[in-house]
Order: structure tokens, then C-alpha cells, then sequence
């Protein structure tokens, strides 16, 4: 890891900034601690082999680490662990928010290396009554299976950071950890937005990191999907009217709740570079009753609110003509399906036209290649990036990480980017 800075910086003005510092999560235990007949609560639809998805990880972590300062969430939280008083108040939200209270006595009394693995890995049942006797579950406090996304929990919008309000039980202590590192660790001058904080929380709000993209900074682009709700959407609005100076846009792409599949915006749309885009065309190009909304927001207000013909005909009318690279290519629909299925339009840009991406999708890989973008290995790119070309598509081996749900852009937590000099 290189030797982080005395503070980070939050500024994320567009997706395809050259990558600054990033936050990740190694996936460890926690994704052995699933079965068949827990995967699906654990919002899979297949369980790892977590050696192989290490190995895998780890070409993303070399990646990452030959071009940004990388911090890891488990050691930010032994960090604020140490920190007086906050181990116990931590201790106490998660107890509370998961009903248990029987635990608190227990995890307080755990040093911080101990107590940040087993928030992320779990607590162990303990069967000393005859309910718990009786349980069918093997944890008191469930692992976290999915905090390798790093993306979903939280999200750095320009000098901010939006702590999630996540969709699935499941994955609300990830967002609470999150908030707790941006809020009390001593590398961040983060000012955090959690919609669950606000003293008239709708429930009915969700946001997801995932269906939150920076396409400029005035352009927004979120997705309303199964975990991103038009409530979540609207608690944004709010923020925007009372934050941004001069006229604004929102973009809002309606997703289908089904396959799982498109859980977020980025499973189908990721930027590539200042005039490119990847994109899933049955979605993103071609007709389908799913709805693209283009809100204007200027002078505290809503200036304006309609219906646009699809993402990138919006985008085109704010100035932004992007060629769009379809994942799967654009033969058959089949191969689209089959390689968006496996992330296939979720790349992470590590600076305008450099992406990072699963190479098991070579009908996306080989359109790339068509697009003027070099193809090379993350074994390649970790050795030499200072000389890669401007515009490549670094290849990541990927057998196990997609059976998760997820790409190199769910992976990865920027939360700084260098400005972009738009054209």
C-alpha cells in the first residue's frame, strides 16, 4: 500500500478523472462464511472460491496501486477502533441496528484487530440457550459477504460523501462502517450525507453507490433501480437545490428489477473517456419501455422535468457526444446478455480513456479493440503503467469475482480524481 497522505481530499468531479486514492476491501473470510442455502440472502446467485477470487483481487490491487494512493477498509477501522470512546459507540449502532444487544458486552470487550474482523466477518452462534439451541443460523451477527463492492456502501459526489442507504439489510453495517471511517478517521476532510440521518427519514428512501454517477460536475447520472428508489432519487434533488450554484442536470435511468443483473446503473453504462461510452444497447440504445428522466435544477429549484428518447441522445443535447462501445458487441443479443450478465459494461476508469475491465468478456474486450483501445494484461499494466498507451483496456482475469455481481467499478471507492480538462 503506498503510505497515504496527512489527509484526503474528497473531490470526484467526474467518473473518468485520473485516479487519485481510492478505497478497497480484500475479499477475506467473510466469503466462505456462505452456503448454497444462505447465497441467496446474501444476495448471490453462486458461492466463491475465495483462493481464486484472491488471485484474482489481487490483479485489481496491483493495478490500483501502480496509479493511486489505495486505502483499505478493515485497517481504516482497527484505526478508528483505537480511538477513544468510538469502539464502544460503534459497537453499540450495530448492536442496535441488527437486534444484538446480547453482543455488545462481548465485541467491547475485543481488541480493535479482533472487533474490525469480526464486524466484517461475522460472530459465530453461540448455542448456551435453547433458542439459540434451536437456531438454524450459524452467525449472530451475519459476515459480509459483499463488502468487496466498496463502491455501493459509499460514495464520493464532488467534495462529498454520501453514506448509502442501502436497499438489503444485509448490507446496512457496511454503510455504517463507511460512515464511521469518513466521519471520525484522521487521513479524511469528508463531509458525509446520509439520507437515514435526517430528522423526517423516509424509509422508503434508498440509495445505492452503484446507481451514482459523476459525468461531470454539472452533470449527474443516477440509476432507479431496485435499490435506488424514487425517494432516494428525490432526497438528491433536495441536495442539489440547496448545493449547486448556477444550472445543474440529473440524469435518472429507469432499470429493470429483473435478472439481477441490473442491479445498479453501472452494470449497464460506464464512461470510458471524454467521447466514450460502454453501454448494454437493448437498454441504453435501443427502444424498451424503461424510461430515461432529465431533471434541470437551477437557482435552488427544479427548473424543469421531461422525458428524454434515451441516456446518450441527453447527454448529447448537454454537450457530451459519446460513442458508445456495447458490451457483448453488436452481433447477437445472446453474447450482449451473456457478457453483461458477468459485468461486462461495468469498467472502472482509472483516468480518461485508461479502463480496467474482466477479460472473460471477449466480445466487449474485442469491441474495445475496435474502438482504438489497446488491449493489455493487469499483470502488464501493474509492471509498467507509466508507459501503457493514453488509451487501453486493462484485462483482469476473472473467473470467480463476476459469480459475486459485480465489476472492476463496483470494486473500487474513489475518493479522489484529478479535474478533467473537457473539450
Amino acid at each position: 500500500m503506498k503510505k497515504a497522505g496527512r489527509r484526503v481530499r474528497i473531490e470526484v468531479d467526474s467518473d473518468i478523472g485520473e485516479l487519485k486514492a481510492v478505497i478497497l476491501h480484500r475479499p477475506g473470510p467473510e466469503i466462505e462464511n456462505m452456503t448454497p442455502e444462505n447465497a441467496e440472502r446474501a444476495l448471490y446467485s453462486d458461492i466463491l472460491n475465495l483462493a481464486v477470487a484472491q488471485k484474482e483481487y489481487e490483479q485489481l490491487e496491483a493495478v490500483v496501486q501502480a496509479c493511486a494512493e489505495t486505502l483499505h477498509v478493515r485497517v481504516l477501522l482497527e484505526d478508528i477502533l483505537r480511538m477513544p470512546g468510538l469502539k464502544e459507540k460503534l459497537v453499540v449502532r450495530v448492536c442496535e441496528q441488527e437486534k444484538a444487544l446480547d453482543l455488545r458486552e462481548a465485541l467491547s470487550d475485543m481488541p480493535p484487530a479482533e472487533l474490525a474482523g469480526r464486524l466484517i466477518e461475522g460472530v459465530v452462534l453461540v448455542r448456551d440457550n435453547l433458542t439459540r439451541y434451536l437456531s438454524k443460523e450459524r452467525f449472530a451477527l451475519q459476515p459480509l459477504h459483499n463488502f468487496f463492492y466498496t463502491r455501493d456502501a459509499a460514495v464520493a459526489m464532488y467534495d462529498e460523501v454520501l453514506i448509502s442507504s442501502m436497499a438489503k439489510a444485509v448490507r446496512r453495517r457496511e454503510a455504517l462502517i463507511m460512515e464511521s471511517i469518513f466521519d471520525y478517521h484522521p487521513l479524511f476532510r469528508a463531509k458525509t450525507i446520509n439520507p437515514g440521518g435526517q430528522v423526517f427519514f423516509d424509509p422508503a428512501a434508498t440509495i445505492e453507490g452503484g446507481d451514482v454517477i459523476v459525468v461531470r460536475s454539472d452533470i449527474l447520472l443516477m440509476g432507479y433501480s431496485s435499490r435506488t428508489s424514487s425517494q432516494g432519487i428525490d432526497f438528491i434533488i433536495e441536495r442539489l437545490k440547496r448545493k449547486v450554484r448556477g444550472k445543474s442536470h440529473l440524469l435518472v435511468q429507469e432499470l429493470p428489477s429483473r435478472p439481477e443483473s441490473f442491479i445498479h446503473i453501472d452494470m449497464v453504462f460506464t464512461l470510458l473517456d471524454k467521447d466514450c461510452c460502454l453501454v448494454y444497447a437493448p437498454l441504453i440504445v435501443k427502444p424498451n419501455k424503461y424510461r430515461t428522466i432529465h431533471i434541470t435544477l437551477e437557482g435552488g429549484r427544479v427548473a424543469g422535468i421531461s422525458e428524454e428518447e434515451n441516456l446518450l441522445r441527453a447527454l448529447d443535447g448537454l454537450g457530451m457526444e459519446l460513442t458508445p462501445v456495447y458490451c457483448g458487441g453488436r452481433g447477437d443479443t445472446w453474447v450482449q446478455e451473456r457478457e453483461q450478465w458477468h459485468s461486462g459494461a461495468n469498467f472502472l476508469a482509472l483516468a480518461p480513456g485508461r479502463v480496467v475491465g474482466y477479460g472473460r468478456n471477449v466480445y466487449t474486450i474485442e469491441e474495445l479493440d475496435r474502438h482504438g483501445f489497446e488491449i493489455v494484461t493487469a499483470q502488464q499494466a501493474a509492471r509498467d503503467m507509466e508507459n501503457l498507451p493514453r488509451k487501453c483496456a486493462i484485462t483482469l482475469e476473472g473467473s470467480e469475482l463476476p459469480r459475486g455481481g459485480g465489476g472492476a467499478r463496483c470494486m473500487t471507492m474513489p475518493v479522489r480524481r484529478a479535474a478533467v480538462d473537457w473539450p
